[in-house]
């Protein structure tokens, strides 16, 4: 499973060289080893293959135009065909079969077959999925399994040894090892909420939804990411931490979907050039602009103009970062709120709204976009930045003409749409769209006739 900033997993063992040329002996469960076999023989069963198959549409550009017909062109009909993919996931409740994995190896799915390590096969259901997260939770029905315990990915620390495991070019269970690089990484998925953990993970196509696992055979993360020009491995990887994976899966079985929370404001980045304008007495933070009426924040006594430097331990040094923190939290959830106003810090706690979106069937907007079905995307501080596409029913002329699901269109005929509402005015006055899509991390354009 590979995207622009190719979507996958792995792991690459450390070696530290001192004057001895000595190794650094691993430790597990407290006790030095020469040897990770014993760590490796606990947790792998919990790790899964996954094979996908879906119908994608292909489209001629050319099967309805006349022009083309009449000067013999080649008849090669739209249609559809069937495309196989490999993924991993990790068993986290052996009991009632629960997997988690990453949306970008299931959620377009028509079918799911998930490998374990003793070679049985069993058909998997996707339980839900968050794209945002790059999340998803699939569900098997077999015996004997066994789980991964989830740990704490709080409790990571930079320089801490992990295991990954995966199934690199459909290898299936492949161990791999390295250190934790960094944390906090965000800017991967400019559509998502962030919060990796970097690591010299040895990445490779079909690990995605794979295991990074502590010393202690815990589950710390979901692998995920990685960046490189080629799609090979130059050691910097990325994995969604447990305490975001968790959030989604208890989301998933309590509501059914994913329900984020909401603040209600429209922030901005503070840099000390900023401060010094405002004449603030902090250089860094997230500057409100606007609270919307009856929101959280409203209701928790956040005013225009105060700047939001924590929410509860974790510091806010931009407008990014305040999206995620609130983002990655659900409905309902009461957080802690610093905030820096006329030159004195405050807190305030606020119990976050949810983010509701506006739908629409493309079939009323477009002839085009029939088989289609929208929603305003909304970030988590309440901005309305453009029209997501939710559900793309295959064969459909929206399918035809290239839309998937997941897309964001963020302008029609070179005009901003922040809503449905917007998109439903300019699309339905026009015979000929062409929307600005965002797709994952790249940005592209189609044409809808």
């Amino acid at each position: 499973m590979i995207l622009n900033i190719r979507l996958f997993v792995a792991g690459v063992f450390l070696v530290v060289s001192g004057t001895a040329a000595a190794q650094m002996p691993a430790m597990v469960d407290g006790e030095p080893v020469t040897s990770l076999a014993p760590l490796v023989e606990r947790v792998s069963p919990a790790v899964v293959n996954i094979r996908v198959s879906q119908t994608v549409q292909q489209r001629n550009p050319f099967a309805d135009d006349p022009f083309w017909r009449f000067f013999g062109g080649p008849n090669v009909p739209n249609g559809s065909r069937e495309v196989a993919s490999a993924g991993s996931g990790v068993i986290v409740d052996a009991d009632l079969g629960y997997i988690l994995t990453n949306h970008h190896v299931v959620g377009d799915a028509d079918e799911i077959r998930v490998s374990l390590m003793n070679g049985v096969e069993l058909e998997a259901e996707i339980v839900g999925s968050d794209a945002a997260t790059d999340i998803a939770l699939i569900k098997v029905e077999g015996d004997n399994l066994t789980d991964m315990p989830i740990g704490n990915s709080e409790d990571v620390r930079v320089g801490d040894f992990v295991l990954a495991i995966g199934n690199p070019f459909g290898l299936g269970h492949t161990v791999t090892s390295g250190i934790v690089s960094a944390l906090g990484r965000a800017g991967i998925n400019p559509n998502g909420y962030e919060d990796f953990i970097q690591t010299d993970a040895s990445i490779n196509p079909g690990n995605s939804g794979g295991a990074l696992v502590n010393m202690r055979g815990e589950l710390v993360g979901i692998n995920s990411a990685i960046i490189s020009r080629s799609g090979g491995n130059v050691g910097i990887g990325f994995a969604v931490p447990t305490t975001i994976a968790s959030s989604i899966m208890r989301q998933i079985l309590e509501f059914g979907e994913v329900r984020r929370g909401l603040l209600g404001v429209t922030i901005q980045d503070v840099n000390p050039e900023i401060a010094e304008a405002l004449g603030a007495s902090v250089d860094r933070g997230a500057l409100i602009s606007e609270v919307v009426p009856n929101s959280a924040a409203e209701k928790s006594g956040l005013k225009v103009d105060d700047i939001i430097i924590a929410v509860g331990e974790e510091k806010i040094t931009s407008a990014s970062e305040l999206r995620n923190a609130i983002g990655l939290k659900g409905y309902g959830e009461a957080v802690e709120i610093t905030y820096n106003r006329e030159g004195k810090t405050h807190t305030t706690s606020a119990v976050l709204g949810r983010q509701e979106v506006a739908s629409s069937v493309g079939d009323d907007i477009h002839e085009g976009l029939q088989g289609a079905q929208f929603a305003t995307y909304t970030t988590s501080s309440g901005v309305e930045a453009g029209v997501e596409v939710t559900e793309v029913e295959p064969g459909s002329p929206a399918a035809q003409r290239g839309l998937l699901a997941g897309d964001i269109i963020s302008a029609v005929n070179r005009r901003t749409v922040r809503n449905v509402q917007q998109f439903r005015e300019v699309a339905g006055a026009n015979r000929i769209l062409f929307l600005l899509v965002q797709r994952d991390s790249r940005q592209l354009m189609l044409q809808i006739r």
